[in-house]
């Protein structure tokens, strides 16, 4: 039996899309004429409707959140330690729905989609969009899909901030609502992470102001720089540590041109040169920048205990001892807020070394904890 093929796998799913040809009215005053929307579903959705959960990704995520495309797939979906039939999203009772979002390059129309006007790709013309403007998205996706209420929408991180938007925008249409590692709105120095992984991806020659598909070449050396930074801030201290110490690549400090010397460097090059093979430069400066901009606070004056008032969900708020770019006390201030402004919150910090990865792998604590509360989503 393979692993597609488990008890435990949501087994070959494929993607799917939806078109849209209702006008996007952006926060950034623009519109987006028509989009497409790439998807997938999990489990079913039973006949009241009400057992549907919907996943938000976090930056670099997609729609492929579980299960494989073929028999061949050597890894399945990104979060599938958590979806999947008695898994903690149990699709054996939740209709689970994840799409990749606008502005993406996995399939949904983002900047190396063609645009209808041109004919060419979007590149530097496709629009900012925001946290704002993706549950605008989901929405409509979820109307399409015949949905009219969220058992729980589900985020991490860049997710997270789409959840917590969800549950202030249109409170009466989710009765739960899962923040993990996640901020009302990012520090400076997570700003200045952004900026610095963004100037990497401009200074490259190969930038060309954004529209380098039209030479249909790309920025990969200043892609696999950013990647490289945000790859970093994503691991806490000890885990590297751990994992790599002072390990020499070759066995010696011998210069040997530009090789690495120490296995860290492999690593950390080797994880900028596959993201950089598969991700769109344009879409990373367009999601950090709508990550730099989220601030839920801002809605009430800098309150967020008010910007929060309109809330109805039930909250699972969790944070990562080592997460230093998310840091646990980011958490802590939603919870905080969320308990002064009268609502249901439950918020734990997992004790792990994981940093800001923690709430994309599998451990027993966590999973133990997400598993416990979901049960009473949908239930």
């Amino acid at each position: 039996m393979t692993d597609a093929h488990s008890q435990a796998s949501v087994g070959i799913v494929e993607p799917k899309s939806a078109f849209f040809d209702e006008p996007l009215f952006l926060r950034s005053g623009e519109v987006l004429k028509e989009y497409t929307l790439v998807y997938e579903t999990y489990g079913q959705l039973n006949a009241e409707g009400s057992n549907a959960v919907l996943i938000c990704h976090a930056l670099s995520g997609n729609h492929h959140a579980a299960g494989y495309h073929s028999e061949g797939d050597a890894k399945p979906g990104w979060w599938d330690t958590m979806i999947g039939p008695g898994k903690p999203i149990d699709t054996n009772r939740l209709f689970v729905v994840s799409s990749n979002n606008i502005g993406g390059c996995d399939g949904s129309t983002g900047p190396s989609s063609i645009s209808q006007s041109s004919g060419r790709p979007w590149g530097s013309l496709f629009p900012q969009v925001t946290v704002e403007d993706w549950v605008e998205t989901q929405k409509r996706l979820a109307e399409y899909l015949g949905i009219s209420h969220w058992a729980a929408v589900i985020g991490g991180s860049l997710g997270g901030m789409q959840a917590l938007e969800w549950s202030v925008r249109y409170p009466s249409w989710l009765s739960h609502c899962v923040v993990l590692a996640a901020a009302p709105g990012l520090t400076a120095q997570n700003i200045a992470f952004n900026e610095i992984a963004r100037q990497a991806i401009f200074s490259d020659p190969q930038w060309m102001q954004g529209d380098y598909a039209l030479s249909e070449t790309a920025p990969e050396k200043g892609m696999a720089l950013a990647r490289m930074v945000g790859h970093l801030t994503y691991m806490s201290a000890d885990k590297m540590s751990d994992r790599f110490g002072r390990e020499l690549r070759q066995g010696s400090f011998e210069p040997d041109d530009d090789e690495p010397i120490f296995q860290v460097e492999s690593y950390l090059r080797y994880q900028g040169s596959q993201f950089a093979g598969r991700f769109d430069a344009n879409t990373y400066v367009i999601m950090t920048r709508a990550l730099d901009r989220f601030d839920l606070a801002a809605r009430a004056n800098g309150n967020l205990t008010e910007a929060l008032a309109k809330a109805t969900a039930e909250f699972l708020v969790v944070s990562f001892s080592s997460d230093w770019r998310f840091a646990p006390s980011r958490s802590q201030e939603i919870a905080n807020a969320l308990l002064a402004s009268g609502k249901k919150v439950t918020y734990a910090d997992i004790e792990s070394d994981a940093g800001h990865d923690g709430f994309l792998l599998e451990d027993d604590d966590y999973m133990a904890l997400v598993s416990a509360w979901m049960k009473r989503v949908a239930s």
